[in-house]
Protein backbone atom coordinates (compact mmCIF):
# COMPACT_ATOMS: atom_id res chain seq x y z
CA UNK A 1 0.00 0.00 0.00
CA UNK A 2 3.38 2.32 0.60
CA UNK A 3 5.07 0.80 -2.46
CA UNK A 4 6.29 3.47 -4.85
CA UNK A 5 4.98 6.31 -2.45
CA UNK A 6 7.28 8.91 -0.91
CA UNK A 7 5.22 12.05 0.14
CA UNK A 8 2.72 10.84 2.92
CA UNK A 9 -0.33 13.42 4.99
CA UNK A 10 -1.14 12.72 8.04
CA UNK A 11 -4.40 13.90 9.28
CA UNK A 12 -4.87 13.87 13.41
CA UNK A 13 -1.13 13.53 13.89
CA UNK A 14 -1.52 15.02 16.97
CA UNK A 15 -2.72 12.08 18.65
CA UNK A 16 -1.27 9.44 20.03
CA UNK A 17 -0.92 6.68 17.35
CA UNK A 18 -0.89 8.89 14.69
CA UNK A 19 2.31 10.82 15.98
CA UNK A 20 3.64 7.87 16.49
CA UNK A 21 2.96 6.62 12.93
CA UNK A 22 4.37 9.86 12.10
CA UNK A 23 8.05 9.45 13.68
CA UNK A 24 8.13 5.98 12.30
CA UNK A 25 7.14 6.86 8.69
CA UNK A 26 10.00 9.80 9.08
CA UNK A 27 12.25 7.83 10.18
CA UNK A 28 11.88 4.80 7.37
CA UNK A 29 12.52 7.85 4.44
CA UNK A 30 8.83 9.37 3.65
CA UNK A 31 8.54 12.75 3.48
CA UNK A 32 5.86 13.69 6.00
CA UNK A 33 3.33 16.26 6.83
CA UNK A 34 0.52 16.59 8.60
CA UNK A 35 -2.36 18.66 10.13
CA UNK A 36 -4.66 18.43 13.12
CA UNK A 37 -7.28 20.75 14.99
CA UNK A 38 -5.55 22.17 17.87
CA UNK A 39 -1.77 21.25 18.48
CA UNK A 40 -0.13 18.13 18.95
CA UNK A 41 -0.04 16.59 22.37
CA UNK A 42 3.00 14.41 21.14
CA UNK A 43 6.67 15.83 20.15
CA UNK A 44 7.03 15.57 16.04
CA UNK A 45 10.66 17.01 15.88
CA UNK A 46 11.16 18.52 12.57
CA UNK A 47 7.44 17.24 10.95
CA UNK A 48 6.05 19.86 9.50
CA UNK A 49 2.47 20.65 10.22
CA UNK A 50 -0.71 22.61 9.73
CA UNK A 51 -3.83 24.13 12.22
CA UNK A 52 -6.64 22.77 11.29
CA UNK A 53 -8.03 20.53 8.47
CA UNK A 54 -8.01 22.32 5.33
CA UNK A 55 -8.21 21.02 1.40
CA UNK A 56 -5.01 23.94 0.75
CA UNK A 57 -2.71 21.45 2.47
CA UNK A 58 -2.98 19.28 -0.55
CA UNK A 59 -1.79 21.61 -2.77
CA UNK A 60 0.66 22.48 -0.15
CA UNK A 61 2.63 19.62 0.79
CA UNK A 62 1.38 17.61 -2.83
CA UNK A 63 1.10 14.08 -0.85
CA UNK A 64 0.79 10.79 -2.43
CA UNK A 65 -0.85 9.46 -0.22
CA UNK A 66 -3.14 11.00 2.70
CA UNK A 67 -3.37 8.70 5.89
CA UNK A 68 -6.44 9.26 8.47
CA UNK A 69 -6.97 8.60 11.84
CA UNK A 70 -9.61 7.02 13.23
CA UNK A 71 -11.45 10.18 14.13
CA UNK A 72 -11.43 11.63 10.56
CA UNK A 73 -14.38 11.10 8.58
CA UNK A 74 -14.04 10.40 4.92
CA UNK A 75 -16.88 13.14 4.54
CA UNK A 76 -13.92 16.01 5.35
CA UNK A 77 -13.34 18.54 2.92
CA UNK A 78 -9.70 17.67 3.15
CA UNK A 79 -10.16 14.20 2.55
CA UNK A 80 -13.13 14.51 -0.62
CA UNK A 81 -10.47 17.33 -2.49
CA UNK A 82 -7.94 14.12 -2.23
CA UNK A 83 -9.97 11.77 -3.80
CA UNK A 84 -10.78 13.96 -6.38
CA UNK A 85 -6.63 15.15 -6.98
CA UNK A 86 -6.80 10.73 -7.10
CA UNK A 87 -4.38 10.54 -4.07
CA UNK A 88 -4.16 6.98 -2.54
CA UNK A 89 -6.61 7.04 1.39
CA UNK A 90 -4.84 4.81 3.75
CA UNK A 91 -6.41 4.49 7.47
CA UNK A 92 -3.51 4.41 10.12
CA UNK A 93 -3.63 0.64 10.38
CA UNK A 94 -2.82 0.33 6.65
CA UNK A 95 -0.01 2.30 6.64
CA UNK A 96 1.50 0.91 10.01
CA UNK A 97 0.62 -3.03 8.92
CA UNK A 98 2.76 -2.14 5.62
CA UNK A 99 5.97 -1.85 7.92
CA UNK A 100 5.10 -3.84 10.67
CA UNK A 101 4.27 -7.21 8.38
CA UNK A 102 8.10 -7.18 6.77
CA UNK A 103 9.50 -7.56 10.22
CA UNK A 104 9.61 -10.64 12.91
CA UNK A 105 5.95 -7.98 14.59
CA UNK A 106 4.93 -8.84 18.40
CA UNK A 107 1.85 -7.87 17.94
CA UNK A 108 0.53 -6.90 21.36
CA UNK A 109 -2.99 -6.55 21.15
CA UNK A 110 -6.31 -6.53 24.16
CA UNK A 111 -9.15 -4.93 25.28
CA UNK A 112 -7.26 -3.25 28.20
CA UNK A 113 -3.42 -3.12 29.58
CA UNK A 114 -2.27 -3.26 25.55
CA UNK A 115 -0.36 0.03 26.29
CA UNK A 116 1.34 -1.07 29.43
CA UNK A 117 2.49 -4.30 28.27
CA UNK A 118 3.96 -2.80 24.47
CA UNK A 119 5.60 0.03 26.99
CA UNK A 120 7.38 -3.00 28.71
CA UNK A 121 8.13 -5.26 25.64
CA UNK A 122 9.63 -1.98 24.16
CA UNK A 123 12.07 -1.25 26.90
CA UNK A 124 13.08 -4.88 27.61
CA UNK A 125 13.80 -5.01 23.96
CA UNK A 126 16.16 -2.13 23.88
CA UNK A 127 17.76 -2.31 27.05
CA UNK A 128 18.24 -5.64 25.49
CA UNK A 129 20.26 -4.17 22.96
CA UNK A 130 18.53 -5.94 20.85
CA UNK A 131 17.46 -2.47 18.59
CA UNK A 132 13.60 -3.34 17.39
CA UNK A 133 11.15 -0.62 16.32
CA UNK A 134 8.89 0.25 18.89
CA UNK A 135 4.87 1.84 18.38
CA UNK A 136 3.03 2.54 21.45
CA UNK A 137 -0.20 4.72 21.78
CA UNK A 138 1.23 7.45 24.47
CA UNK A 139 4.43 8.67 25.37
CA UNK A 140 6.45 5.92 26.93
CA UNK A 141 9.11 8.41 29.92
CA UNK A 142 11.52 5.25 30.22
CA UNK A 143 11.93 5.26 26.17
CA UNK A 144 11.64 8.95 25.94
CA UNK A 145 9.05 9.09 22.86
CA UNK A 146 5.73 6.50 21.54
CA UNK A 147 7.82 5.56 18.92
CA UNK A 148 11.21 4.14 18.13
CA UNK A 149 12.60 3.02 14.63
CA UNK A 150 15.81 0.23 15.61
CA UNK A 151 17.51 -1.95 13.04
CA UNK A 152 16.63 -5.12 14.80
CA UNK A 153 14.17 -7.59 13.32
CA UNK A 154 11.60 -6.90 16.01
CA UNK A 155 8.61 -4.83 15.55
CA UNK A 156 6.59 -4.51 18.70
CA UNK A 157 3.35 -2.88 18.23
CA UNK A 158 0.30 -1.62 20.23
CA UNK A 159 -2.46 -3.11 17.91
CA UNK A 160 -5.40 -1.20 18.41
CA UNK A 161 -9.01 -3.41 17.79
CA UNK A 162 -11.38 -0.62 18.40
CA UNK A 163 -12.04 -0.87 13.95
CA UNK A 164 -11.23 -4.42 13.61
CA UNK A 165 -8.26 -3.03 12.00
CA UNK A 166 -5.62 -5.09 14.15
CA UNK A 167 -6.62 -7.85 11.74
CA UNK A 168 -4.38 -6.32 9.33
CA UNK A 169 -1.26 -7.84 10.78
CA UNK A 170 0.43 -10.82 11.09
CA UNK A 171 2.77 -10.91 14.10
CA UNK A 172 5.60 -13.57 14.09
CA UNK A 173 4.67 -13.16 18.28
CA UNK A 174 1.06 -12.06 19.26
CA UNK A 175 -0.30 -11.03 22.57
CA UNK A 176 -3.50 -11.35 23.64
CA UNK A 177 -3.95 -9.45 27.51
CA UNK A 178 -7.73 -9.93 27.67
CA UNK A 179 -11.04 -9.84 25.53
CA UNK A 180 -13.78 -7.61 27.35
CA UNK A 181 -16.61 -6.78 25.33
CA UNK A 182 -15.85 -3.31 24.27
CA UNK A 183 -16.40 -0.64 20.85
CA UNK A 184 -19.78 -1.83 20.54
CA UNK A 185 -20.40 0.37 17.55
CA UNK A 186 -18.09 -1.89 15.90
CA UNK A 187 -18.75 -5.50 17.95
CA UNK A 188 -22.54 -5.64 18.44
CA UNK A 189 -22.27 -8.43 20.52
CA UNK A 190 -19.57 -9.84 23.26
CA UNK A 191 -19.13 -13.11 20.89
CA UNK A 192 -18.00 -10.86 17.94
CA UNK A 193 -15.13 -9.44 19.46
CA UNK A 194 -14.15 -12.53 20.85
CA UNK A 195 -14.25 -14.14 17.13
CA UNK A 196 -12.27 -10.99 15.79
CA UNK A 197 -9.43 -11.58 18.17
CA UNK A 198 -9.78 -15.08 17.31
CA UNK A 199 -9.28 -14.16 13.66
CA UNK A 200 -6.07 -11.89 14.78
CA UNK A 201 -4.95 -15.20 16.68
CA UNK A 202 -5.14 -17.50 13.95
CA UNK A 203 -3.89 -14.74 11.35
CA UNK A 204 -0.20 -14.75 13.17
CA UNK A 205 2.91 -15.85 10.74
CA UNK A 206 3.47 -19.85 10.03
CA UNK A 207 4.81 -21.28 13.17
CA UNK A 208 4.44 -18.04 15.35
CA UNK A 209 3.64 -18.03 18.91
CA UNK A 210 0.53 -17.18 20.44
CA UNK A 211 0.65 -15.49 24.10
CA UNK A 212 -2.90 -15.35 26.08
CA UNK A 213 -3.59 -14.47 29.45
CA UNK A 214 -5.35 -17.29 31.41
CA UNK A 215 -6.85 -14.96 33.94
CA UNK A 216 -9.30 -13.90 31.29
CA UNK A 217 -12.69 -15.29 30.21
CA UNK A 218 -12.68 -13.60 26.76
CA UNK A 219 -8.50 -14.54 26.11
CA UNK A 220 -10.02 -17.97 27.05
CA UNK A 221 -12.46 -18.45 25.00
CA UNK A 222 -10.07 -17.75 22.05
CA UNK A 223 -7.48 -19.56 23.60
CA UNK A 224 -10.66 -22.52 22.90
CA UNK A 225 -11.61 -21.65 19.39
CA UNK A 226 -8.24 -20.68 18.22
CA UNK A 227 -6.66 -23.34 15.32
CA UNK A 228 -4.01 -25.35 17.70
CA UNK A 229 -1.64 -26.03 14.58
CA UNK A 230 -1.01 -22.51 14.03
CA UNK A 231 1.89 -22.74 16.14
CA UNK A 232 3.29 -22.19 20.30
CA UNK A 233 0.37 -20.91 22.23
CA UNK A 234 1.81 -19.74 25.97
CA UNK A 235 -0.55 -18.52 28.47
CA UNK A 236 0.42 -16.80 31.81
CA UNK A 237 -1.53 -16.43 34.74
CA UNK A 238 -1.43 -16.57 38.43
CA UNK A 239 0.17 -19.71 40.34
CA UNK A 240 2.51 -22.73 39.03
CA UNK A 241 0.20 -24.73 36.19
CA UNK A 242 0.64 -22.27 33.00
CA UNK A 243 3.71 -22.02 31.12
CA UNK A 244 4.62 -18.00 32.81
CA UNK A 245 2.89 -17.79 36.35
CA UNK A 246 3.29 -15.56 38.97
CA UNK A 247 2.78 -16.30 43.19
CA UNK A 248 3.88 -15.39 46.08
CA UNK A 249 2.33 -12.01 45.68
CA UNK A 250 3.50 -9.00 47.78
CA UNK A 251 2.06 -5.21 47.37
CA UNK A 252 4.41 -2.40 48.61
CA UNK A 253 3.09 0.32 51.02
CA UNK A 254 3.32 3.88 48.89
CA UNK A 255 3.39 1.79 45.20
CA UNK A 256 5.04 -1.14 43.75
CA UNK A 257 4.32 -4.59 43.77
CA UNK A 258 6.48 -8.35 43.99
CA UNK A 259 5.94 -11.52 42.99
CA UNK A 260 7.80 -15.06 42.63
CA UNK A 261 7.81 -16.17 38.77
CA UNK A 262 7.88 -19.60 37.09
CA UNK A 263 8.08 -21.22 33.69
CA UNK A 264 6.98 -24.23 33.19
CA UNK A 265 6.13 -24.88 36.84
CA UNK A 266 10.22 -24.04 37.49
CA UNK A 267 10.88 -21.35 40.07
CA UNK A 268 12.83 -18.59 38.30
CA UNK A 269 13.68 -15.89 40.41
CA UNK A 270 11.85 -12.52 42.04
CA UNK A 271 10.03 -9.81 40.05
CA UNK A 272 9.50 -6.07 41.79
CA UNK A 273 7.87 -3.45 39.85
CA UNK A 274 7.72 0.30 40.55
CA UNK A 275 4.20 0.19 39.34
CA UNK A 276 1.10 -1.04 41.24
CA UNK A 277 -1.71 -3.74 40.86
CA UNK A 278 -1.96 -7.47 40.44
CA UNK A 279 -2.98 -6.30 36.46
CA UNK A 280 0.57 -4.86 35.71
CA UNK A 281 2.25 -7.99 37.00
CA UNK A 282 -0.06 -10.19 34.19
CA UNK A 283 1.43 -7.71 32.07
CA UNK A 284 5.17 -7.64 32.84
CA UNK A 285 4.27 -11.46 32.19
CA UNK A 286 3.36 -11.15 28.96
CA UNK A 287 6.17 -8.94 28.06
CA UNK A 288 8.60 -11.55 29.67
CA UNK A 289 7.42 -14.60 27.74
CA UNK A 290 7.57 -12.31 24.20
CA UNK A 291 11.09 -11.38 25.30
CA UNK A 292 12.38 -14.91 26.00
CA UNK A 293 11.71 -16.24 22.78
CA UNK A 294 13.60 -13.85 21.58
CA UNK A 295 16.49 -14.67 23.45
CA UNK A 296 15.92 -12.42 26.60
CA UNK A 297 15.86 -14.17 29.83
CA UNK A 298 14.21 -13.78 32.84
CA UNK A 299 16.82 -12.47 34.79
CA UNK A 300 17.79 -9.83 32.20
CA UNK A 301 13.92 -8.98 31.64
CA UNK A 302 13.25 -8.79 35.86
CA UNK A 303 16.17 -6.49 36.18
CA UNK A 304 15.06 -4.50 33.52
CA UNK A 305 11.43 -4.33 34.74
CA UNK A 306 12.45 -3.11 37.83
CA UNK A 307 13.10 0.27 36.69
CA UNK A 308 9.61 0.49 34.60
CA UNK A 309 7.71 3.72 35.72
CA UNK A 310 4.50 3.44 33.34
CA UNK A 311 3.13 4.66 30.22
CA UNK A 312 1.62 8.09 30.46
CA UNK A 313 -1.79 8.48 31.81
CA UNK A 314 -1.72 5.39 33.17
CA UNK A 315 -2.11 5.82 37.14
CA UNK A 316 0.28 8.97 36.08
CA UNK A 317 1.35 10.61 39.08
CA UNK A 318 1.02 15.04 37.85
CA UNK A 319 1.67 15.98 41.13
CA UNK A 320 1.07 17.18 44.79
CA UNK A 321 -0.41 20.23 45.76
CA UNK A 322 1.13 22.61 48.67
CA UNK A 323 -1.55 21.20 51.14
CA UNK A 324 -0.90 17.37 50.25
CA UNK A 325 -3.46 16.96 47.93
CA UNK A 326 -2.36 14.40 45.41
CA UNK A 327 -3.32 14.18 41.77
CA UNK A 328 -3.30 11.19 39.34
CA UNK A 329 -4.24 10.86 36.10
CA UNK A 330 -5.72 7.67 34.19
CA UNK A 331 -6.85 6.66 30.67
CA UNK A 332 -9.47 4.17 31.91
CA UNK A 333 -12.99 4.89 30.57
CA UNK A 334 -14.28 1.25 30.50
CA UNK A 335 -15.83 -0.18 33.63
CA UNK A 336 -13.16 -2.95 34.31
CA UNK A 337 -10.43 -0.26 33.66
CA UNK A 338 -12.06 1.83 36.61
CA UNK A 339 -12.53 -0.93 38.94
CA UNK A 340 -8.80 -2.06 38.01
CA UNK A 341 -7.56 1.01 39.01
CA UNK A 342 -9.16 2.08 41.70
CA UNK A 343 -8.54 -1.14 43.60
CA UNK A 344 -5.06 -0.91 43.07
CA UNK A 345 -5.18 2.99 44.43
CA UNK A 346 -6.81 1.84 47.11
CA UNK A 347 -4.16 -0.97 48.23
CA UNK A 348 -1.49 1.79 47.50
CA UNK A 349 -3.08 5.30 49.60
CA UNK A 350 -5.45 3.57 52.01
CA UNK A 351 -4.72 6.52 54.15
CA UNK A 352 -6.12 8.95 51.25
CA UNK A 353 -9.85 9.43 50.36
CA UNK A 354 -10.21 9.24 46.58
CA UNK A 355 -11.77 11.68 44.95
CA UNK A 356 -12.49 10.85 40.87
CA UNK A 357 -13.13 13.51 38.11
CA UNK A 358 -15.04 11.32 35.33
CA UNK A 359 -15.15 11.69 32.05
CA UNK A 360 -16.97 8.99 29.89
CA UNK A 361 -15.76 8.14 26.26
CA UNK A 362 -18.41 7.89 23.81
CA UNK A 363 -22.13 7.90 23.51
CA UNK A 364 -22.65 3.84 22.69
CA UNK A 365 -19.87 2.79 25.38
CA UNK A 366 -22.18 5.03 27.75
CA UNK A 367 -25.18 3.55 26.88
CA UNK A 368 -24.61 -0.25 27.22
CA UNK A 369 -21.95 -0.10 30.15
CA UNK A 370 -23.44 3.09 32.07
CA UNK A 371 -25.13 0.52 34.97
CA UNK A 372 -21.48 -0.94 35.33
CA UNK A 373 -19.34 2.85 34.90
CA UNK A 374 -21.95 3.74 38.17
CA UNK A 375 -20.90 0.70 40.18
CA UNK A 376 -17.53 0.62 39.39
CA UNK A 377 -17.20 4.47 40.21
CA UNK A 378 -18.99 3.78 43.69
CA UNK A 379 -15.74 2.26 44.87
CA UNK A 380 -14.24 5.78 45.10
CA UNK A 381 -14.83 7.72 48.11
CA UNK A 382 -16.18 10.69 46.19
CA UNK A 383 -16.98 10.78 42.26
CA UNK A 384 -18.26 13.16 39.76
CA UNK A 385 -19.15 12.67 36.29
CA UNK A 386 -18.12 15.15 33.20
CA UNK A 387 -20.41 15.29 30.56
CA UNK A 388 -19.75 12.46 27.50
CA UNK A 389 -16.35 12.83 25.10
CA UNK A 390 -18.09 12.00 21.79
CA UNK A 391 -15.15 11.09 19.73
CA UNK A 392 -17.50 11.87 17.06
CA UNK A 393 -20.41 9.62 17.76
CA UNK A 394 -24.00 10.73 17.87
CA UNK A 395 -25.89 10.72 21.15
CA UNK A 396 -28.48 7.82 21.41
CA UNK A 397 -30.73 6.80 24.03
CA UNK A 398 -29.50 6.36 27.75
CA UNK A 399 -25.89 7.26 26.56
CA UNK A 400 -25.77 10.64 29.00
CA UNK A 401 -24.17 11.29 31.80
CA UNK A 402 -26.85 11.90 33.68
CA UNK A 403 -27.97 7.91 32.86
CA UNK A 404 -24.87 7.36 34.90
CA UNK A 405 -26.05 9.19 37.69
CA UNK A 406 -29.24 8.09 37.73
CA UNK A 407 -28.36 4.46 38.15
CA UNK A 408 -25.48 5.23 40.91
CA UNK A 409 -28.55 6.08 42.85
CA UNK A 410 -26.99 9.31 44.15
CA UNK A 411 -23.27 8.35 45.09
CA UNK A 412 -22.39 10.27 41.66
CA UNK A 413 -22.85 13.88 40.81
CA UNK A 414 -22.30 15.91 37.79
CA UNK A 415 -19.55 18.16 37.08
CA UNK A 416 -18.82 20.42 33.70
CA UNK A 417 -15.86 21.74 32.28
CA UNK A 418 -16.84 25.34 33.45
CA UNK A 419 -17.54 24.51 36.96
CA UNK A 420 -15.10 21.65 37.43
CA UNK A 421 -12.44 23.50 39.14
CA UNK A 422 -14.75 24.70 41.69
CA UNK A 423 -15.94 21.73 42.63
CA UNK A 424 -12.73 20.79 43.26
CA UNK A 425 -11.88 23.42 45.23
CA UNK A 426 -14.70 23.34 47.66
CA UNK A 427 -14.12 18.74 48.22
CA UNK A 428 -10.96 18.51 47.98
CA UNK A 429 -9.30 18.03 51.25
CA UNK A 430 -5.65 18.05 52.59
CA UNK A 431 -4.38 14.26 51.87
CA UNK A 432 -7.07 13.20 49.46
CA UNK A 433 -6.22 11.77 46.02
CA UNK A 434 -7.60 13.01 43.26
CA UNK A 435 -7.88 10.99 39.78
CA UNK A 436 -8.97 12.20 36.87
CA UNK A 437 -9.99 9.96 34.69
CA UNK A 438 -11.21 8.93 30.90
CA UNK A 439 -9.41 8.73 27.54
CA UNK A 440 -10.92 12.28 26.85
CA UNK A 441 -9.22 15.60 27.76
CA UNK A 442 -10.43 15.23 31.53
CA UNK A 443 -6.42 15.31 32.46
CA UNK A 444 -6.58 19.02 31.60
CA UNK A 445 -8.98 19.51 34.72
CA UNK A 446 -6.23 17.80 36.49
CA UNK A 447 -3.28 19.58 35.53
CA UNK A 448 -5.03 23.12 35.98
CA UNK A 449 -6.30 22.20 39.41
CA UNK A 450 -2.39 21.85 40.28
CA UNK A 451 -1.24 24.84 38.69
CA UNK A 452 -3.72 26.78 40.22
CA UNK A 453 -2.96 25.34 44.36
CA UNK A 454 0.64 25.98 44.36
CA UNK A 455 2.04 22.78 42.58
CA UNK A 456 4.83 21.37 44.50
Amino acid sequence: MLKNINRVHLMGIGGAGMSALAILLKDNGFDVSGCDLKSPHYDLGKIPFEIPHSQDHIDKFKPEALILSTAVSRENPEVKYAVSKGIKILSRAQALSCMFNQSDGIGIAGTHGKTTTSSMTGLIFIKAGLSPSVYVGANVPDIGTNAVSGSGRNFIAELDESDGTFELFTPKIAVITNVDWDHVDHYPTREAGIEAFVRFADGRKEGGTLILCAEDDGANHVFDICGKNRGEILRYGFGKSYDWGAYDITKTHGGGISCRVSHHGRELGTLSLKVSGEHNILNALAAISAADICGVDFNKSSEILRDFHGSERRMQIKGTTSDNILVMDDYAHHPSEIRATLEAVKGIYPERRIVVMYQPHRFTRTAIFAEDIAQALSMADKAYILPVYSAGEKECPHSSSEEVIRLSAGKIQAANFDDAEEILKSELKPGDLLITMGAGDVYMTGEKFLTENQNV
